[in-house]
């Protein structure tokens, strides 16, 4: 049982609510119910830190589901919160709405129970690691403040999370920073030095521990065994630069640098648009793609 992960469920349909219900709950999840926008945003209000992700209906009365995720994005507890957008409206238009106002999860009625499952997994597993993520970046006080420029060497996911929490610390926000810093670095893991698709990745996800698992593989594997992702730091005027290169053979980063309508569906792929979005103030990638630099703008001049 995840006895505090608590989803809010938003529909104003009581029989689409109950079934949602009922799978959150066969899936040892907790739920909460509200019938329209106005009661869920009431709800979030006034309990803004109970609830790992909202399940929320776009057509609705009295107030629907933009209104409440814009609600949401613009509070400054609840705008972490992953939402999936429960809609039947499955135009392009419609979801670019919804992806740009920061639903980067979605779902279509009618659901296919399995497909609801991976998704709530996801978007609990990431809100997860968001937070473990910033409070470990908030908590985090050591020698790495006070660093210029500098260069290190990770090999694993946990090393990858680590380090990220750590160097978000020289960051004037690093409660943001490590979001975006995390996701390149698990990038440069798991698609840079072991090779894993995007394809590979999906079917991994459709069980509980299948991405660990596939991931474990692929480190045991003796042509990844010397293969490490290699992060440098440099600070200018102005700026802190995070450059990080992997050893793979490189992708197409331009499908990924927003959350394309195609992939709203999926439950992965939005770690580049989101530490875009929330994390740097410019991100560019070089070469095949195995090689990106995250700026951070830093006010003033940091030299001084």
């Amino acid at each position: 049982m995840h006895e505090s992960t608590i989803i809010l469920v938003v529909d104003d349909d009581a029989i689409s609510r109950e079934i949602l219900v009922a799978n959150i709950q066969d899936a040892g999840y907790q739920a909460h119910v509200a019938s329209d926008g106005v009661e869920a945003w009431s709800k979030l209000a006034q309990n803004p830190r109970i609830y790992t992700a909202v399940l929320l209906d776009r057509i609705m009365p009295h107030m629907d589901g933009m209104e409440v995720l814009k609600r949401i994005k613009g509070h400054s507890v609840l705008q972490g919160i992953p939402v999936i957008m429960q809609t039947s409206m499955s135009s392009a238009v419609d979801i670019l709405d919804g992806i740009q106002a920061g639903a980067f999860y979605y779902l279509t009625k009618p659901f296919d129970r399995r497909t609801l499952l991976a998704i709530i997994r996801a978007a609990v597993a990431d809100h997860a690691r968001h937070r473990a993520l910033r409070s470990a970046a908030l908590q985090t006080q050591d020698a790495l403040s006070m660093i210029w420029e500098g260069e290190f060497r990770l090999r694993t996911l946990e090393e990858a999370k680590s380090l990220a929490a750590s160097l978000a610390q020289i960051c004037p926000d690093p409660d943001q920073v490590v979001m975006g810093l995390s996701e390149l670095l698990i990038n440069a893991v798991e698609h840079g030095n072991l090779g894993i698709t995007y394809e590979e990745k999906s079917k991994a996800m459709t069980t509980f521990d299948g991405l660990e698992q596939l991931v474990e593989q692929r480190l045991a594997l003796p042509e990844n065994a010397g293969k490490r992702v290699r992060i440098c730091i440099e600070r200018v005027p102005g700026e802190i630069r995070f450059r990080i290169v992997d050893e793979g053979e490189g992708f197409d980063w331009r499908a990924y640098e927003t959350l394309r309508p195609e992939r709203a569906f999926d439950t992965h792929g939005r770690g580049i648009a989101m530490a875009i979005l929330f994390s740097f103030s410019k991100l560019e990638y070089r070469g095949r793609g195995n090689e990106v630099i995250g700026t951070v703008r830093v006010e003033g001049d940091v030299n001084q």
